[in-house]
């Protein structure tokens, strides 16, 4: 069971020691299972105790071994997983209620993580591993995706006592109305006149269609370790790109460019090298495209990844691609590797899973499989038990593949360097049955090792339809274990299950290495291959000082968080506009004056009128056909110390006479003998007389609310001596909101004396100001598009001309 974990993750290493939760697996997953999933506390035969703890700790084993991946790789799985085990559990009380004891247990099992797996399966949980492992194993999928999963079907019947399993119709496949011939006819009847040029070699060059950026990146590093002189990947085609380009890509420690073309026809004529095309086109585009590169006649090879083709249209690939001699790989399929060579796309999985596998040089093993996700485990096998892999091709799980496996097992034969053969086939078709008559009349001479997983369909009385298409036995003839005794009879050495493969491949091998028929090389190192950034770091094995850091706000999560605040808090405890900016601009919640007062500062300096500079700019600019990003900078280019920019000078000229112990009459004289204007104070229309009531306002709210306002107290007075002198010298809004920020700073509470004066140093009080007035300054824009005025030109004679006189 081990082993399938391994294949399902692509995991080498898996404990055999589960966690410690495995002691409570039968009460976790489905209470009630002592009780025969309906009595209760009712007892059981020690028989059956043992039968639902195998079939609990199998059922452990992969969650808690998806768990264990998660942790490593992605905590995304890890939800996930956590996600399916949780439903398993909340479903096992309503499973219960439902079960009889007088039905079988081991069958009931299956049904019931069955319909588990119907539950959550349209929830789009699927993580595809492909990119990760090479395996086509979605997460939530437990018996009804790929060939990995029809391995642990089968593995979970073997530990009951298949004998006593009866028909039970939640496995069951309907086959579509009228379909009483068998799931599979062999379109192509494979001869000893088939073609046996080998697909592959270390100078083959591929085209791939589509933007798959992380397949290419696997196969150039693939190229790399195996001592290639040039990438196997020569360029991409994407019709919906709207143009051609280039991008970037690793060789080694160097980056190279890949071109990237709109046409098929412009790469290929680009590139008359490339014999190789591997699509990742949908199920939809992959028809049309496959039928377009048949039309080049430099490609020899097309390798199809969608699955979900229609099987007329596949049938019909078929037929152009035997016309054109053309062999097709797929669909739905992983690809195939020849180590040393070139594999497609993901084929293998990730760097360490190729170095483990040892497929950076060839072996003498060649196998041929249906599903892309168990290629990988024959990797694996092959990698532990022989000298390695010399050729692996997945066909694809469709009922109609385009290449058979006595296609790939004909080259396999006719080649020299191949010393034994191995097929993994699977419940559904007849083309094992080619590979029994193959072997009797000599057509395969060299050792064979077959399995057809699936054997668990003989428990049930109808027909199981697996992940694949073609996983279904629409005869007794197409059933697993009819089709394993046939190879057996035929002379295929045929272990008594998928368990004991590997050590069926490796006992051949031993004595093909002790006739002399397999002659093993020296093994040499591969050379090293830099590990991705993103990857490294993910395990931990770098650190890298970051470019800039945030401290404010998190997005990477499920939820938007604020200074640590979620969103959702924000709108349950009303922070408003004013706790908002006090989360992201301060990172601390202020109490409910201080929010207030921050939305009033936004309030009054919101617009103050189109005669302002830059209300002038915003409409001028408005008026000229500019968009609202354009026109509203132009407004806020006008912001400095002349115009709403007073903020920060204020609250620095003010602190700093206060600090100092200058009483209000001193730091007039000082301003007026150093020269300086005093900021926050004077008003080009208002005055005592015509006083502004945005200052009224806030003075007022300040004096109310806050602890105690010394700073606005000084401002008061600095504001007697200069209005003596003209009555518009006044406190103004600006110098205000300043001097009223500063006491709020330094007096709420909330804030150290030096985190104020930080505050003031960084231009924070012109914010509000900016922030503010941008309100207005898109009111005036949106007003002159609303009114549809037109370009603005200043009146002559609002005008002064006054020129020079120069004589002539």
């Amino acid at each position: 069971m081990t082993a399938i974990v391994g294949m399902a993750l692509g995991k080498r290493d898996v404990p055999t020691e589960l966690p410690s939760k495995e002691a409570t697996t039968a009460s976790f997953l489905l209470p009630g299972l002592a009780g025969k999933f309906g009595g209760g506390n009712s007892p059981t035969t020690s028989t059956e105790s043992s039968i639902v703890s195998r079939l609990c700790k199998t059922t452990w084993a992969i969650i808690g071994g998806l768990q264990t991946t998660a942790e490593q790789w992605r905590s995304k799985l890890t939800r996930d997983t956590d996600l399916v085990a949780k439903c398993i559990q909340t479903r096992a009380v309503q499973w219960r209620s439902k079960m009889t004891r007088d039905k079988d247990l081991v069958s009931k099992f299956i049904c019931a993580l069955y319909k588990q797996y119907l539950a959550v399966h349209f929830t789009y949980m699927e993580i595809n591993m492909d990119a990760k492992t090479g395996a086509s194993l979605k997460l939530t999928t437990l018996f009804a995706g790929g060939g990995a999963s029809v391995v642990y079907s089968d593995t979970n019947c073997a530990l009951g006592d298949s004998s006593e399993v009866v028909g039970s119709s939640e496995l069951v496949g309907k086959p579509g109305a009228g379909d009483d011939s068998p799931t599979f006819s062999p379109v192509v009847t494979a001869t000893t006149e088939s073609s046996t040029a080998s697909l592959f070699s270390k100078t083959t060059r591929a085209i791939i269609w589509g933007l798959q950026s992380r397949a290419v990146q696997g196969m150039m590093d693939f190229d790399f370790v195996c001592g290639r002189e040039q990438p196997s990947v020569a360029c991409m085609v994407y019709p919906m790109s709207p143009g051609d380009s280039k991008q970037n890509f690793y060789w080694g420690h160097k980056e190279v460019l890949v071109p990237i073309y709109k046409s098929m026809a412009d790469a290929m004529a680009a590139f008359p090298d490339v014999d190789v095309l591997i699509s990742f086109a949908s199920l939809r585009s992959a028809y049309d495209s496959t039928l377009e590169c048949l039309e080049f006649k430099q490609i020899r090879t097309i390798a199809i990844i969608a699955e979900g083709i229609p099987e007329n249209y596949t049938r019909k690939l078929i037929k152009e691609a035997d016309k054109k001699n053309v062999t097709i790989i797929g669909p739905a399929t992983v690809g195939g590797v020849k180590p040393g060579c070139f594999k497609i796309g993901n084929t293998g999985g990730m760097m360490d899973n190729i170095l483990h596998s040892k497929l950076y040089r060839p072996g003498n093993v060649a196998y041929v499989s249906r599903s892309g996700g168990m290629s990988n485990e024959l990797n694996n096998m092959i990698s532990q038990t022989t000298n390695g892999v010399y050729e692996g091709v997945a066909i694809g799980g469709d009922r109609y593949p385009c290449s058979t496996f006595m296609d790939h097992l004909l080259r396999y034969q006719a080649s020299p360097e191949v010393g034994m053969l191995v097929l993994l086939g699977e419940v559904g078709g007849t083309e094992e049955y080619q590979v029994c008559e193959a072997i009797k009349s000599g057509v395969l001479t060299k050792p064979i090792v077959a399995w057809c997983i699936g054997a668990c369909a003989d428990m049930f009385p109808t027909d199981v339809q697996f992940g694949h298409a073609g996983a279904s036995a629409g005869a007794s003839e197409e059933t697993a274990s009819a089709k394993n005794k046939a190879l057996a009879e035929a002379g295929a050495e045929v272990p008594t299950s998928f368990d004991e493969l590997g050590e069926k491949i490796g006992e051949v091998y031993r004595k093909l290495v002790i006739a002399g028929t397999i002659v093993p090389k020296a093994e040499l190192p591969p050379p090293p291959v830099p590990m991705d950034y993103n990857w490294a770091r993910e395990l931990g094995l770098i650190r890298k000082p970051a470019s800039f850091m945030t401290s404010i706000c998190d997005e990477r999560g499920q939820e938007l968080l604020y200074a640590g605040i979620p969103i959702t808090e924000v709108f349950k405890q009303d922070l408003g506009i004013g706790g908002v900016l006090s989360l992201l601009w301060f990172q601390r919640r202020l109490p409910p004056y201080a929010c207030k007062f921050l939305e009033m500062c936004l309030m009054i300096t919101a617009d103050h009128g189109p005669a302002v500079s830059g209300a002038h700019n915003t409409i001028v600019c408005a008026r000229s056909g500019k968009d609202l990003v354009s026109s509203l900078v132009s407004g806020l280019l006008n912001i400095g110390d002349r115009f709403g920019g007073a903020l920060d000078g204020a609250a620095a000229q003010f602190t700093e006479a206060f600090d100092s112990g200058l009483i209000a009459n001193d730091f007039v004289n000082k301003a007026k003998k150093e020269g300086v204007l005093i900021m926050g104070i004077g008003h080009r229309v208002k005055s005592l007389n015509n006083p502004d009531m945005r200052v009224v306002v806030i003075s007022e709210y300040a004096k109310e609310h806050f602890p105690c306002t010394p700073l606005l107290d000084y401002a008061r007075e600095v504001e007697q001596i200069t209005t003596k002198k003209k009555p518009n010298l006044i406190l103004n809004v600006d110098g205000c909101i300043a001097l009223c920020f500063v006491d709020l700073l330094r007096h709420s509470g909330f804030f150290t004396k030096d985190e104020a004066e930080n505050i003031i140093k960084t231009g924070s009080l012109n914010g509000l100001f900016v922030l503010g007035r941008s309100i207005g300054f898109i009111g005036h824009f949106l007003d002159q598009k609303r009114l549809k005025q037109g370009l603005y030109r200043h009146p002559w004679d609002d005008i002064s001309y006054v020129l020079p006189e120069i004589n002539q």
